[in-house]
């Protein structure tokens, strides 16, 4: 690897294309190195901005790749663990979009190939490596706001004009939850700590085997959640932290420098005779896709641990994996 890992991408998808694919190429201690794709016209459009680029015309061909150290699987969320487990199996550490699995069981078999060859895998969570998910979870951890009683999260989009999207057709993993539920989940348990004990309630709008609306509430152990997450709503994301002496809330939780700028205000009552008062921490210009690459690149180079490792991401699925089974029962 001589001091640098050598990347590749499965597939010229859209996100790939204009969010990881550029943020692998801006990581520090990493280098953009090919592309599979047999398609010309999108090759070119990852050449824009690398134009060493080597292109492979199909999977296979660039894992068999022996100058390439690790891969990036953007595939749809049915082919996530097939392409993982072949990418471990030739040798290369694999980074796959989220939602890795679509149930819990399934991160079994990439975790026990991880373990068994020791290269890293891990599920593309990036949200957790930008500064203001580590200042919320430090602040709600160290009782900046009290006793924690309520979270609440939002996210939305809306992309009905787009039938043939993949996050709109069953047979691909579609889906609201398994698209951006992950996240308003995810970011409860990576902030709190805890686990959810029950789920309260669920009230899911499905469009051609697909939920695309969903309000889901559950019981953790020291608090109450509440969550909506939609793919027929205007785009809004939100999160918010309730404890006994303040809140916390992120204003672009999800996408910041897209949705707007991160943003963690703490509002704390007032205390000897003050008033109430309001902090922001601000993070105009931290880019949380490369962040994660720079995390994953330090953890292959350096042998340090990944911060979000696959048994976090499966954590997540088993929340989602009850909110389903609830539902249907």
């Amino acid at each position: 690897m001589a001091g640098h890992v050598r990347w590749g991408v499965l597939g010229a998808a859209n996100f790939a294309r204009n969010q990881m694919a550029p943020a692998i190429h801006m990581a520090q201690r990493g280098e953009f190195a090919a592309l599979a794709t047999s398609s010309a016209e999108k090759a070119a459009g990852f050449k824009a901005f690398q134009p060493n680029l080597r292109v492979h015309s199909d999977y296979d061909a660039l894992l068999n790749d022996t100058e390439i150290d690790a891969v990036y699987v953007p595939l749809p969320n049915h082919l996530h663990v097939e392409w993982a487990m072949k990418a471990l199996k030739a040798g290369k550490h694999v980074l796959v979009e989220k939602p890795l699995a679509m149930t819990a069981p399934e991160f079994d078999q990439v975790i026990a190939l991880r373990d068994q060859t020791g290269l890293l895998a891990a599920e593309a969570y990036m949200i957790v490596q930008h500064p203001q998910w580590k200042t919320a979870r430090r602040l709600v951890q160290d009782g900046a706001i009290g006793a924690l009683q309520r979270v609440s999260g939002a996210f939305s989009y809306d992309n009905s004009g787009d039938p043939g999207n993949i996050r709109n057709t069953a047979s691909t993993g579609g889906g609201a939850i398994p698209d951006i539920g992950v996240y308003i989940y995810g970011a409860t348990r990576f902030v709190t700590g805890e686990e959810p004990e029950k789920i309260l309630s669920t009230e899911i709008r499905w469009e051609n085997g697909v939920d695309v609306w969903s309000h889901v509430t559950a019981q953790f152990p020291s608090f109450h959640y509440t969550g909506v997450v939609s793919m027929r709503m205007a785009p809004w994301q939100d999160m918010t932290f309730h404890g006994t002496e303040g809140v916390i809330r992120l204003t672009a939780p999800f996408n910041p420098l897209v949705f707007g700028p991160a943003r963690v205000e703490v509002h704390q009552n007032g205390k000897n005779g003050h008033g109430p008062t309001v902090t922001e921490h601000r993070f105009p210009g931290d880019n949380h896709y490369v962040l994660q690459v720079e995390a994953f690149n330090n953890s292959v180079l350096d042998g340090v641990p990944y911060d979000c490792p696959l048994e976090f991401s499966k954590g997540t699925q088993e929340m989602i994996d009850r909110i389903f089974a609830a539902a249907k029962a």
